[in-house]
Parts: structure tokens; C-alpha cells; sequence
């Protein structure tokens, strides 16, 4: 009689354990497969991509730099790794014709898929913003003032400034323009423009707050780079940017950073 009871408690205590464990699962938004159009995604790359020894097919990763928060709830890790390709890699190649136009020497990359624990996402983005491993490395920490300032400031790609203790990021006019969170910065992202001398594009606005990262909301273009431009940012739909410089090959340092967005449907 009391194994009879003990193997009945027993199985009751698992269906109970069960049936909460369902519950729990069912309470966390699955991750769709597929991102909403014009979500950001702060990454920062692995590992270098030079033109001198890159070939088209190469494998080039790159890490999210936060929690991205979906608008249905869903999350996506910080660390999670974006997985893409070389599309293309010139290095430079000194024209010695007289008078002859040099061509300037560029990496082509395309980022094919997100990988958030167990769920692969087929992606196709466009870099809305890139800038420099120095420059990513100076955005991430506070600078000081001096010996008297012991709580320092925080200067985002693109410009923005606060401080470690602010939550709300505030524009010169005083008005919310993102907020520091435990899992990042957040804000909706602000319509700019990128002029270059390789291609312009304009950055489109958001009304949905967006995971940005250490980049400023109207953020766009080329940051902290010697001469290097985005002569494609994948804008077009193709998913492709190319970074390209003159006199010189090009090369992606391990380090960069980069703020994705999802391309709209075309």
C-alpha cells in the first residue's frame, strides 16, 4: 500500500513538474524566423577581413554588442553571431599609365544568417553605421573631465553624450532621445544622412525603439576611418556593403563595429 502511494505521489509530483515547465515555455515569446524590417543590430566583428588575402566565399562573423529586444518581446542575446560571407575582395593595385585614375581597393561582405542559441534567422541587412575599433573601443567607456570629474561621460558613435548614471538620454534641447538600460542603450532611431564619396544614402527614422548599442540615434556612415567609405551600405536589398579606400588596401580590423538594420522587403 504505501509503494502503491509512493509511486502515485510520485507521478503526480512529475505531471505537476510538467505542466509547469509547459507553462513556463509557453510564457516566453518564441523567436519568429524571421526579424521585423528596420530592426537594429549593434555588432562587433571577430576577426579581420583584409583585401590583400581575403577570397569571395570566406566565412566573416560578428557579434551583437547587446540585448536586441523585438517588438513582440522576443530577445536576442548579446553575443548571439551574425554569419556571413566575402562577396568580393580588390586589393589595391598601383596604376603606374600616366595620368591613369587609380582604383580604389574594397571588401565586399554579405551577412546570411543570425544565430540566437539553437534558432538560425536567414537576415538580409544593410549597415546603417560603421566606424573604427578605435572609435568603438572610445564609445563603449566614460572619459573624464579631469582628476575632480569621478563620474565621466559617455560620447556615442554619431555624438551623443551622458553619463554612466543618467537612464534617460536627453538631447541638447532636453528632450528624450534614448535611455541606458541594464541590457543597453535603446532608442528610436533618428533620420540622417550619409554623404561619401563612393555612394549616399539616407538613414530612415524609427517609431519603435530600437537596441543601438554604443551608436547615437541618427547615427550613419563611416566613423573614425582614414579614407575609407561605403561605396554600397546593402541598402538596395541586396545585403551586400562594400567598404572601400583609395591608395591603399583595404582592411576590416577585428574590432569594428557595425549597426545592422533589417532591409525592408523589396
Amino acid at each position: 500500500m504505501q509503494m502503491m502511494l509512493a509511486l502515485k505521489t510520485g507521478t503526480l509530483t512529475r505531471g505537476i513538474l510538467n505542466l509547469a515547465l509547459y507553462a513556463t515555455a509557453a510564457s516566453v515569446p518564441a523567436l519568429s524566423q524571421s526579424l521585423p524590417q528596420s530592426t537594429a543590430i549593434p555588432v562587433r566583428f571577430d576577426h579581420s577581413v583584409d583585401a590583400k588575402k581575403a577570397k569571395p566565399g570566406d566565412t566573416v562573423t560578428a557579434k551583437t554588442m547587446q540585448v536586441i529586444v523585438l517588438p513582440g518581446g522576443e530577445t536576442i542575446a548579446k553575443g548571439a553571431v551574425i554569419v556571413g560571407h566575402v562577396v568580393a575582395a580588390q586589393p589595391f593595385r598601383f596604376d603606374p599609365t600616366p595620368y591613369a585614375h587609380q582604383q580604389p581597393s574594397l571588401v565586399s561582405i554579405h551577412f546570411d544568417k543570425l544565430q540566437n542559441g539553437d534558432t538560425v534567422i536567414p537576415v538580409n541587412l544593410s549597415v546603417r553605421a560603421i566606424a573604427s575599433t578605435i572609435d568603438s573601443v572610445q564609445a563603449a567607456r566614460p572619459h573624464y573631465l579631469d582628476e575632480t570629474d569621478r563620474v565621466g561621460t559617455i560620447t556615442l558613435i554619431g555624438g551623443t553624450e551622458f553619463t554612466p548614471f543618467d537612464k534617460m538620454i536627453q538631447s541638447d534641447d532636453g528632450d528624450a532621445i534614448g535611455y541606458n538600460r541594464k541590457t543597453g542603450v535603446f532608442a528610436r532611431l533618428a533620420s540622417s544622412g550619409n554623404s561619401g564619396p563612393g555612394a549616399s544614402f539616407h538613414c530612415e527614422g524609427t517609431q519603435s525603439e530600437q537596441s543601438v548599442g554604443i551608436y547615437s540615434p541618427g547615427a550613419c556612415g563611416v566613423y573614425g576611418f582614414a579614407g575609407d567609405y561605403l561605396a554600397g551600405n546593402g541598402q538596395d536589398g541586396s545585403g551586400t556593403f562594400t567598404l572601400a579606400v583609395r591608395g591603399r588596401s583595404e582592411k576590416l580590423f577585428a574590432g569594428i563595429t557595425a549597426l545592422l538594420q533589417v532591409n525592408e522587403e523589396k
